[in-house]
Formats: structure tokens, C-alpha cells, sequence
């Protein structure tokens, strides 16, 4: 055992194994390190070797790399951006929760009531204006014209129909071509939320209110359909010059309204949306234009018009109106506008306000305001010009406030005070009939003087002795002086009250030369019991206002007028302010039905006035310049008779003619008269010199005459009209003179005395 355990065994390569129990120790060539056959390399080959292998390895393994490397730097961007979408996500949501709770719960939100549409129309039911902050009625989608929601879509939301309210599209599209522009030139906000916006947020840029307008799209989704939506929002949003919503709109640019509109003004307005004022076609048509044609090349791409349709619209562009608001009629909108809060309180919701207004009337006096001034404007220094109309009931059938109501919105016929010149007159002589007078009671007309007062008669003619009649038509104002002189300041002022005239007069003697200022409805109104056979109606614009149901609101019903004159005074005074139509200040003013009525002039023509009548209408006209500029050598019987002459020719025709009320007959008088008005020269009258324009306090009205006829033209009063049974012969229709009732006639003196009354000369120069 200890020789075995001694003895030294070498390994063999090749050769059997020696002994059994080393057999498994044995190694073949395969296991050599260096095969058979091949010189064992030294060390110094071996160091030589390794740099190049080294080098190799290093440049295949560098090729591996860098390919794992680039895929490594986009995994971990994927990975980042992931990482990052994940915590902006989560930023987001805390956004939308931090804001959305500063909102109301979402249980109490509604759609907030759109403003009132006050819709204004005429007699026969034709459209004034509409009044309001939308200015226009709310239009159901399925009536409007087809085009319209068409081209709104195409251009502003072209995936209206099937977003949920929030288009990331469209959204992602406008942040691409923001980037690309370096500018902000599309927005992503879809018509949903362009609605939240108007209808809950302010305008304000900011992160709240964009997360916030995103939270109330979503809720408009899903409270309203599609089609709701789109009707809110055409029926709201703004369309530049004032026009908020499509009907508004399509009447201020078009004159028409949304239901007729066509194809090439629906691409209009669809293309206002994007910048309202700057592409309004009332400040710049040729960019309106401009930007139609690409609402209408989108409508094309979308599908949504046919090629005959292009073309056709193509050919055909929308044209404008000269102006929505130039039109006359605006004037009676104002003064409606005025009246509604005491007529009905607070305007809740769309109503409709029923007027007395006759719209044809209404567009030939305008017409015949601005021809006049237009023809003679340039020639006579005048610009400006007023027309009232009323009928026997109070109904005001037409009131032209100014020459265009678009360059000037102030109305002359309700707001100016002006002095009406002799026009006024008329008041002194019902004073002095009242007082006991008669037309042919006789007066001295020659040179007088008052304190330091001399009225002088236009031109410096006097006539001698003449009856009152003939005094009043040739608007004689030294006889005028004489009948304030003997009646008082006092009467005159009371009578001119009694019958409707509400401003301030000054208590003096020149008040019978008008030196008061009156404004023209009033002044007119206050004619109408002359008209009417003595009563005051209550003057009026509004017939009835009913709610967007048909209930109605208010409705004018009314009632008795109070008697203001007796029916003799009325028919005295028709008989003398007749003579003045056909033989006096106002002959082109006559026509072929019995007329009556004064002309007036204030001093320095600054002021030019007819106030005329029928046993049917009442129309008062007034010619002059807001700064009260003197026009040149213009009387009441030029250019104002001549505008009612063709006002009340064409209010008359086909209307059966009637006489006026009263059973006077008066003498004849001499056509001798000057065809020029007879007016009161500027150094004849110390009045205060008259002043610019200014607003007039609200006119009251008196207690209502039971209605007449509205529709154009009334039937006249017949028999003394409401007089009480006075008949009276009935007058030719071409008015030839008829022989007169002889009354006795008083001293053809200055100063006859008085019948009733007993007031010093003293007491009416100073007023008292």
C-alpha cells in the first residue's frame, strides 16, 4: 500500500490506460490546448497578437452598440414622454378639478333668457324696427333659410355634427398652423364652445375660463341636441354694427329678413364671425366680400352646395342696403321706446308693440322732407326738417324727426323746441272769441307800441281797419298785439294749455307773436281740436303690445276727451284759419278738400312752420337748422306748406271729401295778399333770441277721444263732429265763397274794451 502511495503517476495522451483505476483521468488529443500538428506559439506572439484581436472585438462590439444605443435613446424617450403625458394628465385633471369647483353645481346651471326683442310694427302689420340688445326676433333653424347654418359650419366647425363638443382635430389642426405661422391665426373652439362662452363667461384669455368654457361645452352636449345648439347660437352671437343674432343681422345688412336670405349673403355672414367689426360690410364691403368667397369655397369642399348653386352665387354677390338706419320710421321706434316702461313695466321677454303708425305715410313724408331739402337745402341754408301727422282720435300716423335719422338719432318732431312764430296766433284769436269776439269783429291795424315794445307787420305794411278774419290770415301782427293786449298774457297761455300745448310760455305780451318755444308734436296736437270739433284726444303711438303668445300687455282703449272748446269757437276759428289756406300766408298749401290751418315764422326765418288741418288729419310741419341758423328769407308758406300739401294730397286720396267742423260763415276776403308769408321781423319782437336746439320734457297726454278709424285715411267727423248737434250748412268742396252772417261789428279801434276781465295795462307788461 505505502509503494502505491508512493508512486508517481504521469498523465498519458493517447495510450491506454495503464491501470483500471486511473481510466477516467486520461485525456485525447481534441483536449490538447494546442492541436496536433501545430507548433506551440511563444509569448512574444502571443503579446504581438493580442492589440489585433483586441481592436477587432472592440470595433464589432462599438457597431453593436451603437445600434443598441439609438434604440435605447428612443425607448427612453418614449418612456419619458409617457412619464410626462402621465403627470400632465394628472396636472389637468387637477385643473379642470380646482376650477370646475369654483363653478356652481352643475344641477343649478340653465340657459340664461336671451335678451328681449321688442318688435315694432305698423298699422297694417309691417315691420317698424326691432328694438333691444338682440335687435331682432329669435328665428327657429327650420325657418330661417337653409344657407344660413349651412355656410356657419362649413366655415367655423366643419365637424359640428359629430363631436361631443370638444373637436381635438380641429383643435390639434390650429395648434399646427399656429406653430407653423408664428402667429395665432386659427382658433380650435367649436361652435358649442364658442356658445358657452357668450352665453356664461366673460371674454377674458385666460386658463379658468378656457377650462371653464371646456366643462360647460360638455354640458350643452349633453342637456340640447345638435340642432338646439345651432339655433342658440345663430340666434345670439354677434354680427358686428350692433346686429346680435342672424335676424337682426340679415335686416341690418340685407333688409330682409333671415328666412329669404340667399346663398351668397349667408356666405356673408358666416364669414363676420370670425372678426365682426372689422369685416362688417357697413365699414369695409370689399373685405366682407372677400371673405364670403372663402366661406363659400368651404361650403363647396364640404359638399354642402351643388355647382349650379356656386356659380349662381358667384355671379350673384350679396349687396347691401344704403343704411338700416336711415329710414324715418326709427324716429316713432325711439319715441315708442320711451313709452313702453309706463305702458307695461319691465320688458321680460319678445313682445310685440302694435302702433297707430301708417308705414306708407310715414315713407312719403320722409321723402317729401328730404326732397324739399335736398332741392333748396344748398340755396336756402336749410338741413333739417319735421313732420307730425295725427288723426281726429289722437293717433299719430306719421312723425318724420330730421332729415336722416342715420347721421342724426335726435328727433326734432318730439325733442326740439323751437318758437313757432304765428303759428301760434291761433291761440291768441280763440282767446279773443272767447272773450266775446267775432271774425268780423274789426280792428285798426296801423303802428303801435307796447312799453318799449313795437310789433311792426312783415314788411312794414298796414291795412287799416280789418276784421279779425282778415287779420288772421294775413297774419297781421299789430292786430295780433291788440287781441293779447285785451284778452292778457294769462288767457292765451290758458287756451294754448287747455288744447295741448305743454311746455313753459312766458307770460307776456309777445307771446302772440310765438315767441314761447313749443316742439312740433305738441304744437300739432294741439291743433287737432280744431279738427275734431273741439275735444282733445289723447295723443298716442301704441294700440296694443302682446307677448311673443299673443297675450296682451296693454291696450289702448280710449275713453272720453274733455271739450275744450265750445263748437261756435271751432267753427269761427275754422272759418278764419280757412281763409289763410285759401286767400292767405298759406295758399300752396291748398288742395280740394276744405283745409284750414297757420303759418309761422320766427324771427330771422330761424324758424319756418305749417300747421295745417282736415276734418280728417292734423299735420304739422317745421323747417330750420339745429343751431338755429337763420335761413334765407324761408316762411312758413314756402317750403312747409308746400311739404303738407303733398303730404295731405296723397293721405286724401280716394277718401270721400268732408267738410270741417263748425257752422261759421265768414265775409269774404281780398286775395290781395303778399306771396310771402307774413312773418315777424327780428327788431319787432323783444323776445329772448332763440336758441340751439335742446330735448323738450315729455309731452302729458290728455284723457282719449273715443277712437276713430286707425286705417288710413279716418272717416271725418261729420255735423260739428263730436259739437254737440251743431249743424251747419255743408261747404262746397272747391270752397267758393258763401255769403256771409252779418254780426255787429265793434269801432274799428286800437284797444276795443274788453267783455269779461278786467286786467291794467300795467299788469299785462309785467306779467302779472
Amino acid at each position: 500500500m505505502a509503494n502505491r502511495r508512493n508512486r508517481r503517476i504521469e498523465p498519458s495522451f493517447g495510450e491506454p490506460a495503464r491501470d483500471a483505476s486511473v481510466a477516467g483521468f486520461s485525456l485525447r488529443e481534441e483536449d490538447r490546448v494546442v492541436p496536433a500538428g501545430r507548433k506551440p506559439r511563444s509569448r512574444k506572439a502571443d503579446r504581438a497578437e493580442k492589440p489585433r484581436r483586441s481592436a477587432k472585438a472592440r470595433s464589432a462590439r462599438g457597431g453593436r452598440g451603437r445600434r443598441r444605443g439609438l434604440f435605447g435613446l428612443f425607448m427612453r424617450m418614449v418612456y419619458w414622454c409617457f412619464v410626462l403625458a402621465i403627470w400632465a394628465g394628472i396636472a389637468a385633471a387637477g385643473m379642470v378639478v380646482y376650477y370646475g369647483a369654483k363653478m356652481p353645481a352643475a344641477t343649478t346651471w340653465s340657459i340664461p333668457d336671451r335678451a328681449p326683442n321688442i318688435k315694432i310694427v305698423s298699422v297694417d302689420g309691417r315691420l317698424i324696427a326691432n328694438r333691444g340688445m338682440s335687435g331682432g326676433e329669435a328665428v327657429h333653424l327650420s325657418e330661417m333659410s337653409a344657407y344660413i347654418p349651412k355656410a356657419v359650419i362649413a366655415i367655423e366647425d366643419r365637424r359640428f355634427y359629430s363631436h361631443f363638443g370638444i373637436d381635438p382635430l380641429g383643435l390639434g389642426r390650429a395648434m399646427v398652423t399656429n406653430l407653423m405661422h408664428g402667429r395665432l391665426s386659427q382658433g380650435g373652439s367649436t361652435l358649442t364652445q364658442q356658445l358657452a362662452k357668450n352665453l356664461f363667461l366673460k371674454p377674458d384669455r385666460t386658463l379658468e375660463r378656457k377650462v371653464q368654457e371646456v366643462l360647460l361645452a360638455l354640458w350643452l352636449e349633453h342637456k340640447h341636441t345638435k340642432d338646439e345648439i345651432l339655433a342658440m347660437y345663430l340666434n345670439r352671437v354677434y354680427f358686428g354694427s350692433g346686429a346680435y343674432g342672424v335676424e337682426a343681422a340679415s335686416r341690418r345688412y340685407f333688409g330682409k329678413s333671415a328666412r329669404d336670405v340667399t346663398l351668397s349673403e349667408a356666405a356673408l355672414l358666416a364669414g363676420l364671425l370670425k372678426a365682426p367689426s372689422r369685416l362688417s360690410p357697413a365699414r369695409d364691403p370689399k373685405a366682407a366680400e372677400a371673405r364670403s368667397q372663402l366661406v363659400l369655397a368651404a361650403m363647396q369642399d364640404e359638399g354642402l352646395v351643388s355647382s349650379r348653386e356656386m356659380t349662381h352665387a358667384m355671379s350673384a354677390p350679396a349687396a347691401r342696403v344704403p343704411s338700416y338706419w336711415t329710414g324715418s320710421e326709427n324716429y316713432v321706434a325711439d319715441t315708442i321706446m320711451e313709452e313702453l316702461p309706463d305702458l307695461i313695466g319691465e320688458v321680460e321677454g319678445d313682445i310685440i308693440v302694435d302702433t297707430t303708425i301708417d308705414l306708407d305715410l310715414q315713407k312719403l313724408a320722409e321723402r317729401s322732407i328730404r326732397r324739399l331739402i335736398d332741392e333748396n337745402g344748398r340755396k336756402l341754408d336749410v338741413s333739417q326738417g319735421a313732420l307730425v301727422s295725427i288723426d281726429n282720435s289722437g293717433a299719430v300716423r306719421a312723425m318724420v324727426g330730421g332729415y336722416d335719422y342715420s347721421t342724426s338719432q335726435f328727433d326734432r318732431a318730439s325733442g326740439a323746441k323751437r318758437q313757432p312764430g304765428s303759428a301760434f296766433k291761433p291761440f291768441v284769436y280763440a282767446a279773443a272769441l272767447e272773450a266775446g269776439r267775432t271774425p268780423d269783429s274789426v280792428r285798426n291795424d296801423a303802428p303801435i307800441q307796447i312799453g318799449k315794445w313795437k310789433p311792426v307787420n312783415y314788411g312794414g305794411k298796414y291795412y287799416g281797419k280789418v276784421t279779425l278774419s282778415t287779420a288772421l290770415a294775413k297774419s297781421l301782427n299789430s292786430v295780433a298785439a291788440q287781441l293779447a293786449m285785451e284778452v292778457g298774457p294769462q288767457a292765451i297761455i290758458e287756451i294754448a294749455n287747455r288744447m295741448g300745448v305743454q311746455s313753459d310760455l312766458q307770460k307776456n305780451v309777445s307771446i302772440a307773436l310765438g315767441t314761447s318755444e313749443v316742439t312740433p308734436l305738441e304744437l300739432t296736437a294741439a291743433y287737432v281740436p280744431f279738427a275734431n270739433g273741439g275735444y282733445r284726444p289723447q295723443v298716442h303711438f301704441v294700440k296694443r303690445v302682446t307677448n311673443a303668445k299673443g297675450k296682451v300687455l296693454y291696450e289702448f282703449t280710449g275713453g272720453s276727451a274733455p271739450r275744450v272748446l265750445k263748437p261756435e269757437i271751432v267753427g269761427m276759428m275754422n272759418s278764419m284759419m280757412a281763409g289763410a289756406v285759401e286767400v292767405g300766408t298759406a295758399r300752396k298749401a291748398a288742395f280740394a278738400w276744405p283745409a284750414a290751418g297757420k303759418t309761422g315764422t320766427s324771427q330771422n326765418s330761424r324758424d319756418a312752420w305749417f300747421v295745417g288741418y282736415t276734418a280728417n288729419l292734423t299735420t304739422g310741419v317745421w323747417f330750420g337748422n339745429d343751431d338755429a341758423r337763420p335761413m334765407k328769407n324761408v316762411t312758413g308758406g314756402a317750403l312747409p306748406a308746400q311739404a303738407w300739401h303733398e303730404f295731405m294730397v296723397a293721405a286724401h286720396e280716394g277718401v270721400p271729401v268732408a267738410r270741417l267742423p263748425g257752422g261759421w260763415q265768414r265775409a269774404p276776403v281780398a286775395p290781395a295778399i303778399p306771396e310771402i308769408a307774413i312773418g315777424e321781423p327780428a327788431e319787432t319782437v323783444s323776445a329772448p333770441a332763440p336758441v340751439s336746439v335742446r330735448p323738450a320734457e315729455p309731452v302729458q297726454r290728455a284723457a282719449p277721444v273715443p277712437p276713430a278709424a286707425v286705417a288710413r285715411p279716418s272717416v271725418p267727423v261729420a255735423g260739428g263732429g263730436n259739437g254737440g248737434g251743431n249743424a251747419h250748412p255743408a261747404m262746397p268742396s272747391d270752397r267758393a265763397p258763401t255769403a256771409s252772417i252779418r254780426r255787429p261789428v265793434p269801432p274799428g279801434e286800437v284797444g276795443a274794451p274788453m267783455k269779461k276781465g278786467t286786467t291794467s295795462i300795467l299788469d299785462i307788461l309785467t306779467g302779472g
